[in-house]
C-alpha cells in the first residue's frame, strides 16, 4: 500500500505587504517574498553577528562573493521564483529546493536558523515606524513623472502657498503696463511692506489747518479758570520780556553807549575854536600833554627798524642805503581824526591811511578835517575813512583792507600762505578798553590787528593803566576797614546804617576835572587784593570835564599781554605818561616838540599842567607790540 502524497506546505507568513519607498513618500507593495529575503540589511547583520570568530581567509572571500552575488539579484528574479513556486502547488508537485555543492558551511549555518536561548526560535521584533519597514532600493524618475507629494511649508517661512490653481489664475490675469520708470529696488526693500501707507495731502482750508483743540481732562479747568490760566501765562510773558528789555538796557554794549554819547555830543567844542582850547579850555594842558605822547610813540616806533651794517672788506665800497617805502597805516578808533597832523609829521613818509571808527559823526567829521588839509600848501598822504566797529566784527570784508593785504588765520594755529597783513602799522589811541567787554570782542581786536600787521609790523596805543586801578581798590578796602575799626563803639543801628550807606557806593577817586567809579556789582564783587579775574567785563564810570562820561573796562594788563603773544604780539615796550615825560627829557627834537605844542613855555622848561591835570594823565600809560 503506497503512502498519499504529503499535503503542500503552506507558504512562510509575511511581516508587511508594504515597503516604503523615500525617493516618492509612498507605501509601495511587496511581491509575495519572505521578509528575510525583502529586507538584505538584516540577513547581512545577522551574518556578521552569527559568522565564527575562528574563520579562513577562504570563508571570508566565499561570504564576500554570496553577498555580492545576493546584491546583484533583482527583485524581478524573486518575482518569477514566487510564480514558479505557485505554479508547482496547483500541478502537485512539490517545490524540491536545489543545493549547491560549492556553498560553504558557513554559508549554511548563516541561513540557517539560529536557535534561541530558550530553544525557541528568535523572531525578528514587529516595524512600529517606517524606517523598520522593509526598504526597496531607489529608482531614477523615469521621463515625464513628476512628484505627487508637496514638500510640507515652514512655520517660519512667509512664502505663499505655491498652489498650481493659484499660479494658474495668476498667469491667466493680464499683466498692467506702468507709465513710470522702473524703481531699483535695495536689498533694505524686502524687509518693508509691500504698499507704503501714503501720505494724506493737506487741505487748503484754514478750517482743517488749524491747530487741534486742547484736550481738557474731566473735571479740569473749564469757562472762567481756563481764561484765567492764560492770562496768567500772558501777564508772566510780558513780566519776563520787560525784565530781559532791562537787562539789556542795563547791560547793553559800551560800544553802542560811546557811539550814541560821540555822535550827539555837542558841537559847541569844535565851534569855539583852536583858540579856546588852547588859551580858555580847562583841560588845554592835559590835552597838548596826550598829543605830545602820541606824537612822541609816533617818533619813536612808526619808522622801520634799521637792519645791522655789514662791516666792509678791503677795498670795498658802502653802498647806497636802501629807499624807504611809505607807511601804510591802520588807525583803530580814529575819532574825528586828530591824529591826521601828527602822522603828516612822521620821520617816515606815509602812503596810505585808514581809519576805522564805528561812530559814523566821527568818521564825517574826520572825512572833513582831511579834505581841509587837503587844501593846505602841505601834500598830504592818502587817506580813507570807513565807518566799522573793529571790535565785534572782521575788518576783513574792507575793501581797502583786502587790497593792502590782510590775514585770515591769525590766532587760530593754522600755517599761512604768506607772513601777515600788509600794513606797516596799526594804531588804537585811548579806544582799547572799550574792547575788554568780553573775551569774544578783545579775541577779535586782536585778530584783526593780528592780521592785519606784516611780518615786523608795530601795534602802538594808549590805554587806562590797570595797576593805578588796582592800587585805589586796594586803598579804599583799607579806608573802609579803618572806618569800620573807629565805628566799633557806636550804636549798633547807626553803624549798620552807615554801613549800608557805605556799601552803596564802590570805590572812586579823581579831583575836579576827571573822575574814576566802580559800582558795587554782588554778583561780582570787587577783590581786596586789587585784582582781576577773570579779566573782562570789569565795568567803571569816567568822566573827564570837557571830554567824555561814557563806562569802560578795566584792561588787566599782564592777562592781556599773554593773550597777545597767541597772536603772535610780543610786547616791547610799556610805560605810564609821566614817566615818559623823564624819560624823554634827553631828546631834543621831543623836547623841542612839546615847547611847540604848548605843554612847556620854552625848550627845557617845566611842564604846564596843573596838580589836577598830572593826577588825571596818570591813570594812562602807552604800549607798543611788535608782530613776530
Amino acid at each position: 500500500m503506497s503512502n498519499p502524497p504529503p499535503a503542500p506546505a503552506a507558504p512562510p507568513r509575511r511581516r508587511s505587504s508594504f515597503a516604503y519607498d523615500p525617493a516618492r513618500d509612498t507605501f509601495k507593495e511587496l511581491p509575495d517574498t519572505i521578509a528575510e529575503q525583502a529586507i538584505a540589511e538584516d540577513v547581512e547583520e545577522d551574518a556578521k553577528t552569527t559568522a565564527p570568530a575562528t574563520s579562513s581567509p577562504a570563508a571570508e572571500a566565499a561570504t564576500d562573493q554570496s553577498r555580492k552575488r545576493r546584491r546583484s539579484e533583482s527583485p524581478d528574479k524573486e518575482v518569477k521564483a514566487t510564480t514558479k513556486a505557485k505554479r508547482q502547488e496547483v500541478d502537485g508537485t512539490p517545490l524540491v529546493k536545489k543545493s549547491r555543492a560549492s556553498i560553504s558551511p558557513s554559508r549554511r549555518d548563516k541561513f540557517s536558523p539560529r536557535p534561541s536561548t530558550n530553544g525557541t526560535l528568535a523572531e525578528k521584533p514587529k516595524p512600529r515606524t517606517p524606517a523598520d519597514l522593509p526598504r526597496i532600493p531607489r529608482k531614477t524618475r523615469e521621463e515625464g513623472e513628476v512628484y505627487t507629494s508637496r514638500r510640507a511649508p515652514d512655520a517660519y517661512s512667509r512664502r505663499p502657498d505655491t498652489d498650481d490653481r493659484r499660479r494658474d489664475r495668476r498667469d491667466a490675469l493680464p499683466k498692467r503696463r506702468s507709465r513710470s520708470p522702473p524703481r531699483r529696488r535695495s536689498p533694505l526693500d524686502a524687509y518693508r511692506r509691500r504698499s507704503p501707507p501714503q501720505e494724506r495731502r493737506k487741505s487748503p482750508s484754514p478750517i482743517r489747518g488749524s491747530p487741534p483743540r486742547d484736550i481738557i481732562r474731566p473735571g479740569g479747568a473749564r469757562g472762567r479758570g481756563r481764561n484765567v490760566l492764560a492770562e496768567q501765562q500772558r501777564l508772566a510773558a510780558e513780566r519776563e520780556q520787560k525784565q530781559a528789555e532791562l537787562h539789556v538796557q542795563v547791560n547793553r554794549g559800551v560800544q553802542d553807549v560811546s557811539n550814541q554819547f560821540y555822535n550827539a555830543r555837542p558841537e559847541w567844542v569844535k565851534e569855539r575854536g583852536r583858540d579856546w582850547r588852547r588859551n580858555e579850555s580847562q583841560i588845554k594842558g592835559l590835552r597838548s600833554f596826550n598829543n605830545w605822547i602820541k606824537s612822541c610813540l609816533i617818533h619813536k616806533f612808526s619808522p622801520e627798524e634799521k637792519t645791522e651794517e655789514e662791516e666792509l672788506g678791503w677795498g670795498e665800497e658802502a653802498k647806497e642805503p636802501a629807499a624807504q617805502k611809505p607807511l601804510l597805516v591802520l588807525d583803530i578808533g580814529c575819532g574825528k581824526g586828530g591824529d591826521l597832523g601828527k602822522w603828516q609829521l612822521a620821520p617816515q613818509t606815509v602812503g596810505l591811511y585808514v581809519g576805522l571808527d564805528p561812530a559814523e559823526t566821527s568818521i564825517q567829521q574826520a572825512h572833513e578835517r582831511y579834505q581841509q588839509m587837503r587844501r593846505g600848501r602841505r601834500p598830504i598822504f592818502d587817506a580813507r575813512f570807513v565807518p566799522q566797529d573793529c571790535f565785534g566784527a572782521w575788518i576783513g570784508d574792507i575793501g581797502i583792507v583786502r587790497e593792502v593785504g590782510i590775514d585770515p588765520n591769525a590766532g587760530n594755529g593754522q600755517p599761512t600762505r604768506w607772513s601777515g597783513g600788509g600794513f606797516d602799522v596799526v594804531t588804537c589811541m585811548f579806544a582799547m578798553h572799550y574792547s575788554f567787554e568780553s573775551e569774544e570782542k578783545v579775541r577779535m581786536m586782536l585778530r584783526n590787528v593780528a592780521g592785519s600787521l606784516k611780518k615786523g609790523g608795530r601795534f602802538i596805543g594808549v590805554v587806562p593803566n590797570s595797576d593805578v586801578c588796582a592800587a585805589k581798590i586796594r586803598e579804599w578796602f583799607k579806608d573802609k576797614e579803618a572806618k569800620k575799626a573807629l565805628e566799633h563803639g557806636s550804636n549798633d543801628a547807626n553803624s549798620e546804617k552807615e554801613d549800608g550807606e557805605a556799601d552803596e557806593e564802590g570805590p572812586q577817586w579823581g579831583n575836579a576835572i576827571y573822575n574814576v567809579r566802580f559800582p558795587i556789582d554782588p554778583l561780582r564783587p570787587l577783590q581786596p587784593d586789587g585784582s582781576f579775574r577773570p579779566p573782562f567785563s570789569w565795568k567803571y564810570t569816567y568822566w573827564m570835564a570837557e571830554a567824555v562820561d561814557v563806562p569802560e573796562f578795566v584792561v588787566p594788563w599782564e592777562a592781556f599781554r599773554a593773550l597777545a603773544e597767541h597772536y603772535n604780539l610780543e610786547q616791547r615796550y610799556r610805560k605810564p605818561f609821566l614817566d615818559i615825560w623823564q624819560q624823554e627829557q634827553g631828546n631834543r627834537e621831543m623836547v623841542h616838540l612839546a615847547a611847540r605844542m604848548g605843554v612847556t613855555k620854552h625848550e627845557g622848561g617845566e611842564m604846564l599842567l596843573s596838580e589836577d591835570e598830572k593826577d588825571a594823565v596818570a591813570f594812562y600809560h602807552a604800549f607798543c607790540f611788535v608782530k613776530v
